[in-house]
């Protein structure tokens, strides 16, 4: 009997492998829970059920305290030290069994901020808060001023810690690879077939530029929210407190919460910031699946090679493959976020009259979008790490189409009043391969000024270049405003 060849990875003893029962990632319905849990812990603790949790339970207690600074209602003047410290925990950090507690209580009330506010006040009420203190929890509030607030900062917290700081590492990694490519001469492909020369350096600058437009414009996108009461107009507010200037008052608040303030709404803040908001990672969306497209081409034609991982496999019969898979992967994650992003921002700014609740369900999704973007940012970043430009296969593609400098004669021709150049150059060119040789003898036929003649013969596919190396070279991650 032959032995098991050492290259085989080692099986695990049984005592280190999880049953299902036992693994939560294995019995996940999205793979975003499962199979790629380990790259969107950062995200998970924004948009999971206890993320979500957790904003709500921070607003209402940072309303609370707003209501005790800023508006001085006279019962909240005597908070008792113990009090206070509880509130500040509340807005700080979370108690170790906070969701589970709210989730517990929602079983009973089965509405979700209903059930945050009363873990709430039973926090404040253990704390020493007196009965008439504790009913200014969750005052004069509807469910959306906590709502429309926790997901503006779960979507704020997103785009600071975890998409900008990714696009802006995958910008950098493109704009070195533009660099340093700014030299490697290219051939182009128009509709699929040989075209004008470029540099594999720019042709990366073009999607740095895409990109950083597309990162500029989701990074300015304002987001807002409201704190407004039951339709928008403070009725509850006005009727029992009339002295108070409450569009002041919540203005404050909500710019104290690093938002813009939305004055006017129905029972929910309108959402078009959020439409505004996936809009921008929607087009960012498209600029990489583009790039992922062209990428995974080029690495077909050999233009790029890929590392070799030792232990990875690339095909279950075909040892010899290396695939393109993290681009792959991006691509079809792109595709999922897209769509989501897409019909976030169409759905979510309509809602029937003052309100309907079909945009609760979807803003729960929207952690999925953003997890699956987040995804394709890891992989795509991941695939360009392991790509090494081929230079001699680009080299050979080029050396192999030398019909594409027939742009360059027919221009040059008709610069020095040759007539009919380009059908000239058409009739000799077009649709065939063409040798040096006979491009050569071409141009030495032609009417036109030596050092005009000289140029041309001194031109190779590879050394036809125009402004490439210099646009690749001067590419920037921040471009001059």
């Amino acid at each position: 009997m032959s032995s098991v060849p050492p290259s085989l990875p080692a099986s695990p003893s049984s005592s280190t492998v999880s049953t299902a029962a036992d693994d939560f990632s294995l019995q996940a319905l999205s793979p975003l829970d499962g199979r790629y849990a380990g790259r969107l812990a950062g995200l998970r603790g924004v948009f999971s059920e206890a993320g979500l949790i957790r904003e709500r339970v921070m607003l209402e207690a940072r309303w609370f305290l707003h209501l005790a600074l800023d508006v001085r209602f006279p019962e909240l003047s005597g908070l008792k030290p113990s009090v206070i410290n509880a509130l500040h925990q509340l807005v700080e950090s979370a108690a170790d069994d906070e969701a589970s507690t709210v989730k517990h209580i929602e079983r009973t009330t089965n509405h979700d901020v209903k059930a945050v506010e009363y873990y709430v006040r039973g926090v404040l009420k253990a704390a020493g808060a007196t009965a008439a203190q504790l009913e200014f929890v969750h005052f004069a509030c509807t469910s959306e001023d906590i709502n429309n607030l926790a997901y503006a900062h779960m979507a704020r917290r997103a785009r600071a810690h975890e998409l900008l700081p990714m696009a802006e590492s995958l910008l950098t990694t493109l704009t070195s690879m533009a660099h340093t490519h700014a030299h490697l001469p290219m051939l182009s492909r128009t509709h699929g077939q040989a075209a004008t020369p470029t540099t594999l350096g720019k042709e990366l600058a073009n999607v740095v530029v895409r990109l950083r437009r597309a990162v500029d414009q989701f990074a300015k996108v304002r987001i807002e929210g409201k704190i407004n009461g039951a339709v928008g107009n403070w009725n509850a507010h006005v009727i029992s407190a009339p002295e108070v200037d409450w569009c002041a008052v919540s203005e404050r608040f909500v710019e104290g919460q690093g938002l813009a303030f939305a004055r006017y709404s129905t029972q929910i803040e309108c959402h078009d910031w959020i439409a505004e908001y996936c809009d921008a990672l929607a087009r960012l969306c498209t600029v990489l699946i583009d790039f992922c497209r062209d990428v995974w081409g080029y690495v077909s034609v050999g233009y790029f090679k890929q590392k070799v991982m030792a232990g990875e496999v690339g095909s279950s019969t075909m040892p010899h493959k290396v695939n393109p898979i993290d681009f792959e992967n991006a691509e079809g994650n792109l595709g999922i976020a897209e769509a989501l992003l897409g019909h976030f921002a169409r759905k979510l700014p309509i809602s029937r009259w003052q309100r309907d609740l079909t945009d609760s369900t979807v803003l729960r999704n929207l952690g999925v979008a953003l997890g699956h973007l987040a995804l394709a940012l890891h992989s795509t970043a991941r695939g360009l790490n392991r790509l090494d430009a081929d230079p001699a296969r680009l080299a050979a593609d080029l050396d192999a189409n030398w019909e594409v400098l027939g742009e360059a004669v027919q221009t040059v021709m008709r610069r020095h009043g040759i007539s009919d150049a380009y059908e000239q150059l058409k009739a000799l060119t077009r649709g065939r391969r063409l040798a040096q040789p006979e491009l050569h003898a071409f141009i030495r036929t032609l009417q036109i000024p030596e050092d005009a003649r000289e140029r041309l013969l001194a031109l190779t596919p590879a050394s036809y270049l125009g402004l490439a190396t210099t646009l690749s070279a001067s590419v920037a991650v921040t471009p001059a405003r």
